[in-house]
């Protein structure tokens, strides 16, 4: 499969029909794909992280993927995406870094077709069934208000010590009932990331 050591793969999808009374036609929709992976480098400090930004690499694609055949769209109908990762007790956060920025886009671009916009991150230190937010934006256009989002994942068991939870999100759509005006899905062009 890869260099990396996964132990778990977790793939879950978050439908909105129904929101503070109103009805969403068609539902809302996001999925977050979480793999759990061991962390080559816990319990030891290292000045060279290659090898997580290899699996980085990896965990772009594989997650990107996994998350886009979970909604049932072609990658052309994804809307928007985010990353994260959280590094368990032996670890530290640059080791999150590494996997998530110098490689994990260009993979996760190709997943959702294009990409033109900043892939959204957060990384995070934590232990055992801890939440990990992931932050949501437009794939094409950063001022699509509409997208700005987040989806909240953990895994019961995970991350251990010497592991590391990467989880990627990407949704069909943008918030349920979204009304604070700006740029929309629709008018996107996707040209310089922003617009």
């Amino acid at each position: 499969m890869g260099t990396a050591r996964i132990r778990k793969i977790v793939t879950v999808v978050e439908e909105t029909h129904r929101e503070i009374g109103q009805e969403i036609n068609p539902a809302t929709r996001r999925a977050a794909a979480i793999a759990v992976i061991e962390n080559p480098f816990a319990g030891t400090f290292s000045p060279d992280l290659e090898a997580l930004m290899v699996i980085g690499e990896e965990m772009g694609g594989l997650l990107g993927e996994k998350c886009v055949a979970a909604l049932g769209i072609s990658p052309a109908e994804a809307e928007s995406y985010g990353k994260a990762a959280m590094v368990g007790e032996n670890g530290e956060l640059e080791h999150a870094a590494a996997i998530l920025h110098p490689r994990l886009g260009k993979p996760l671009r190709a997943a959702v077709e294009k990409g033109a916009a900043l892939v959204a991150s957060n990384k995070k230190m934590g232990g055992m069934g801890h939440p990990l937010d992931v932050p949501l934006g437009h794939k094409d256009a950063a001022y699509v208000r509409s997208h700005f989002d987040g989806m909240e994942v953990m895994v019961n068991d995970a991350p251990r010590a010497n592991e590391i939870l990467v989880a990627v999100a990407v949704t069909d759509s943008g918030r349920p009932l979204p009304r604070v005006g700006g740029l929309t899905h629709e008018e996107a062009e996707g040209k310089d990331g922003l617009r």
